[in-house]
């Protein structure tokens, strides 16, 4: 273990992943004797095309102490409640994964037990009846809390705004931004460590400490340390991705994200205030780059509002997200299809697991390879939900989605289907991101159709059973009718 102190943090690159990490350490670090320094060149594009996000963000900005309406009003947000997807199980079929929960877990058990055993008897065949989200999203209805308690919910948002609101939180608690395009890294003589970088300007920014969120090229992670990347194409193909922003149409803003399955991918539909944002992620084996813009301009609700954002990408995360005194966030780190808008909270648990874990006096390698463990393992669980609504499609019969729904699943995907095909339990881990009411929507979304259910279901009385249904049904109305538009709540909060 090198004993060199830790006080000059630099982070290579803006964007989203920049400015969040800036905001964060100077925030938790306050006074401690850090100097932190952030380096982004106005030459050099950001992707800047993740604009919806999971709950987690609401603990991220409390973290900052951010008002929620100053945020919305900043960065043109809107509330999101959940995904709506088209066509992943057929031609006009749709279903919705909802933030919030499935009725009530009962004696341990999750409560899509409970149901499963109502529909057995003839019961209710809809289970989003039970989840308040799915019931305000389809209505367009929003509020932060109602009478029963809160609505669980996430925001769409502008990512360029929302990194020039958190610069300037992160600027007005002594942050220095470095304007320049870095031409040099040098790195210490033995230990390989990088001490420092040198811009086309001639300055030299020296450091203790690099934050690589230099975006897919990896300056520091991969094109100075020659990290190595871990990739998943293998099971999942998508490798490109086309944004493209559209002028808002009439009527309301709803309060979700749209997945809709396409010939050779999906295609996202993110409502903002001032515009849509929309984007077709796509497998270039199967389709042209130039035909994918094309077809994305054609499925437009509105007028194009700018060009087309082409990307390129491989699925899968570096072998090592820390290595040597250097830690990379964001696209720097890995990529996962955006298919469950899990870019941002990737970024917002790698700079939580830093802070947890950031060196006072020197880099301790059983530290490092404590955050390697857990971020690897962390993308494997996402891969896996991601990987989940491929290998259960039924909606679109193309040789795209032939060859996904055909190929290998990673064995701990595969045992989870499995165990809920044929006993309706969910093997999820208490700490993972999406847990049974995210798994059960998928799956039973997708036409996945549990054997049977968990036999301590049979244990409560019929009558009892009915009763507590009815109640729950009962306070969801309650719960929908505290809940103005979301338009209403828009111009009250977010304007």
């Amino acid at each position: 273990m090198s004993g060199k102190p830790i006080h000059n943090i630099v982070i290579v690159g803006g964007g989203t992943a920049g400015w969040m990490c800036a905001a964060a350490l100077s925030k938790v670090l306050g006074s401690a004797g850090h100097r932190i320094t952030l380096i982004e060149s106005d030459a050099i594009g950001i992707v800047g095309v993740g604009e919806a996000t999971v709950p987690s963000i609401r603990e991220f900005n409390r973290l900052l102490q951010i008002d929620e309406d100053a945020f919305l009003r900043a960065t043109k947000g809107t509330i999101k409640l959940g995904i709506e997807f088209a066509d992943w199980g057929g031609a006009g079929q749709r279903y919705f994964h909802p933030f919030g929960y499935f009725g009530i877990d009962m004696s341990g058990v999750s409560f899509h037990h409970y149901w499963l055993r109502n529909l057995a008897a003839g019961g209710d065949a809809d289970p989003w009846h039970y989840n308040l989200e799915a019931q305000a999203a389809a209505t367009g209805r929003f509020a932060r809390d109602m009478r029963h308690g809160p609505v669980n919910h996430a925001f769409h948002f502008d990512a360029g705004l929302y990194a020039r609101f958190l610069r300037g939180e992160a600027e007005g608690r002594g942050v220095v931004r470095v304007e320049g395009e870095i031409v040099d890294v040098a790195q210490h003589g033995e230990t390989g460590h990088v001490t420092g970088v040198t811009l086309r300007s001639g300055e030299q920014v020296e450091g203790d400490f690099f934050v690589d969120c230099s975006g897919f090229r990896g300056l520091l992670i991969e094109q100075t340390l020659k990290t190595g990347y871990v990739d998943w194409s293998h099971w999942l193909p998508c490798d490109r991705a086309v944004a493209m922003p559209c002028a808002r149409v009439d009527g309301p803003v709803m309060p979700y994200t749209r997945s809709t399955a396409r010939e050779a991918g999906w295609q996202w539909r993110i409502p903002l205030q001032h515009r849509t944002g929309n984007g077709y992620v796509y497998c270039s084996r199967h389709l042209d780059d130039d035909r994918a813009v094309e077809l994305l301009a054609s499925r437009l609700d509105g007028a194009q509002l700018a060009d087309a954002n082409r990307l390129r990408f491989t699925a899968g995360h570096r072998r090592k997200c820390w290595n040597g005194n250097v830690v990379a966030l964001g696209l720097a780190s890995g990529f996962l299809e955006p298919l469950e808008s899990t870019s941002i909270h990737l970024i917002q648990t790698g700079i939580i697991r830093l802070l947890g874990l950031l060196p006072r006096n020197g880099i301790d390698p059983a530290v490092v390879d404590r955050f390697n463990a857990d971020t690897v393992h962390e993308y494997a669980l996402l891969r896996d939900f991601v990987l989940a609504h491929y290998a259960v499609s039924s909606g679109v019969d193309t040789p795209f989605w032939r060859e996904v729904r055909e190929a290998p699943l990673p064995d701990s995907l595969a045992a989870r289907i499995e165990a809920f095909r044929t006993s309706g339990n969910i093997l999820n881990e208490p700490t993972e991101l999406f847990g049974p009411t995210n798994w059960f929507a998928i799956l039973w979304g997708q036409g996945v159709r549990p054997g049977d259910y968990h036999p301590i279901a049979d244990a409560l009385p019929r009558a009892e059973l009915d009763r507590r249904l009815a109640l729950l049904c009962q306070r969801n109305a309650e719960g929908l009718s505290d809940l103005p538009p979301h338009e209403a709540f828009l111009a009250r909060h977010g304007a």
